[in-house]
């Protein structure tokens, strides 16, 4: 029997001809809320110190409904609300996790998170180096994140650079309903502290896959889509956007490779250098505003560490400087097809440009 590896990431067993064994269960379309729903369910199933709370997770099953029917099924006692108090909700975790418990909680929306950041960055983050490896802090902080869901400023945030600034926790953030159940289930099992960002306007995508934790580890990155000439960086809410430039990029002749981080801190130099020094140019993606934006950061590690092998300067493609617009506004303030296909097209294929 062999494994691959996917364009989905995803490690499929494959079996000699004439051996009839099942070795995996059958693939079904799933979302991404399902897919988190299900990783939730699995982890309080398979370990009874890990609880879930946060504000309206338990008898509505959230906002979004990704903790639908685990207070029915685990009982009050392990899935629970909580006051509407987001730093009240962090210290009581970091309390719970110091007593050998594996919380795992729901911030509800991105914005909503800020009243909590003083416990994250100055306790969460920094407890376990404080205590020289005494303690350890297995906390998962669910965090809905980005637009596109037509919501107003406080509820479409993209705050991933404030928790990758701060050494000690771990950032990661799914692309597709599979890795969405891969991760939050690595996550849970992760020692460290997680930030893990849910791209919430892609909680109703769909994949046929199968719910696995085989695959790549917590802290690498994947190739969705191969290619040659550029490589597009793109994570959670715009790997699907990146795949969809990438197809209309072919096209127009051009050969994108699709790079879906996972992992935001710590980054995966080897991966997506590698694929850079192979394809000479490289954009990056995501919906925060540029300017010290997280692209920033993989552009300076990309120019640092393959500036030998670059054809052109490494382009961002990003929300602009400004806060999050209103609804009738948002489609021009994400990143599209035709701004990423605008990006490439100003690569430089022209040495005479």
């Amino acid at each position: 029997m062999t494994e691959v590896l996917s364009p989905a990431g995803e490690t499929r067993s494959t079996t000699p001809a004439g051996d009839n064994r099942s070795t995996t269960p059958a693939a079904a379309p799933v979302t991404m809320a399902g897919a988190l729903n299900a990783a939730l369910a699995d982890s309080l199933s398979a370990d009874e110190r890990v609880l879930v709370f946060g504000e309206d997770v338990g008898t509505l099953g959230g906002v979004f409904r990704v903790t639908d029917g685990l207070a029915a099924r685990f009982g009050e006692r392990r899935v629970f609300d909580t006051p509407v108090a987001e730093s009240g909700i962090i210290g009581t975790a970091i309390g719970m996790a110091m007593n050998g418990l594996v919380p795992v909680v729901e911030m509800q929306f991105d914005a909503f998170a800020y009243p909590a950041f003083e416990q994250v960055t100055s306790h969460l983050a920094k407890l376990h180096n404080r205590t020289r490896g005494l303690i350890t802090l297995p906390i998962v902080v669910r965090i809905p994140f980005g637009g596109g869901i037509g919501g107003v400023e406080h509820h479409c945030d993209s705050s991933e650079a404030y928790y990758t600034h701060t050494p000690g926790l771990r950032v990661v953030t799914p692309g597709g309903p599979a890795d969405a159940y891969r991760l939050l289930r690595e996550s849970i099992d992760c020692p460290d502290p997680v930030v893990f960002l849910e791209p919430k306007r892609r909680y109703w995508s769909k994949e046929t896959a199968v719910l696995t934790t085989d695959g790549p580890a917590i802290d690498r990155a994947v190739i969705r889509r191969p290619g040659t000439d550029v490589t597009l960086i793109s994570y959670g809410g715009t790997v699907q956007t990146g795949l969809e430039a990438a197809e209309a990029a072919a096209g127009e002749g051009w050969s994108v490779e699709v790079i879906d981080l996972r992992s935001l801190s710590p980054f995966d130099d080897t991966t997506v250098r590698e694929s850079v020094c192979r394809t000479g140019r490289a954009v990056v993606v995501h919906e925060a505003p540029g300017f010290s934006g997280y692209g920033a950061e993989v552009a300076a590690r990309l120019t640092e560490q393959c500036f030998h092998f670059l054809e052109a300067p490494i382009l961002r493609i990003t929300g602009f400087d400004v806060p999050y617009p209103p609804p009738h506004l948002e489609h021009l303030h994400l990143p599209d097809t035709d701004r990423i296909l605008d990006a490439i097209a100003r690569l430089q294929w022209d040495d005479n440009a």
